[in-house]
């Protein structure tokens, strides 16, 4: 996750591409109730931050950083689309009760899609980070831009070339667990739990 951007431009056609793998994320019952709004214009971009932050002409470090993203992308999700998607005859419900769903699946494949976004930068060897919208900001986000009521942000990607040290955060701070922490097989804890994969 890259919080310090240089201010030189993003290649559109990377952008393009990246936007195109994010389509390719899976959807439950291919609802694809994705869809995605791009700032790629510094008047846009800026006004995303004025929009989102309040000392936007007098930035902290990460800010300053984050603006000089050049590329701004909001992955949003529709929830009506997956409820009238699992109502059609394939699907065998004859209602929209979300009370059906386990997890909130259209926001867990919108934050698929997003990721691929995140990787295909990565691979092109730029930068990316995503971020959350501030809660009270929301809604300003949506007037700002005129996302349809039938979708909800799920995040914001940015995407840059990055800055000296533009990796700088938590990473950097905190360890990473070991994976003999986060997997665990056969059970949770206990003897079936925290064993790393045998050994060819």
């Amino acid at each position: 996750m890259v919080r310090s951007y240089a201010s030189d431009p993003v290649d559109p056609g990377l952008v393009d591409r990246a936007l195109s793998n994010a389509t390719r994320a899976p959807s439950a019952g291919f609802s694809q109730g994705w869809a995605f709004l791009v700032l790629d214009t510094p008047a846009d971009v800026r006004r995303y931050w004025e929009v989102t932050a309040d000392d936007v002409d007098d930035p902290d470090e990460w800010l300053s950083g984050m603006m000089r993203a050049p590329v701004v992308i909001i992955p949003c999700s529709s929830k009506a689309a997956y409820l009238r998607r699992y109502a059609e005859a394939d699907k065998g419900w004859t209602d929209q009760d979300e009370a059906r769903w386990p997890m909130p699946f259209w926001h867990m494949d919108a934050a698929m899609a997003a990721l691929l976004i995140l990787q295909t930068a990565t691979d092109a060897g730029l930068g990316s980070c995503f971020i959350g919208v501030p809660t009270p900001r929301v809604d300003a986000v949506r007037a700002e831009f005129g996302i349809d009521p039938e979708y909800d942000p799920v995040g914001v990607v940015t995407i840059g070339h990055p800055a000296d040290g533009g990796a700088a955060g938590s990473p950097t701070r905190r360890p990473r667990k070991p994976v003999t922490d986060v997997v665990h097989r056969g059970r949770w804890g206990g003897r079936g739990g925290h064993q790393a994969s045998p050994s060819a």
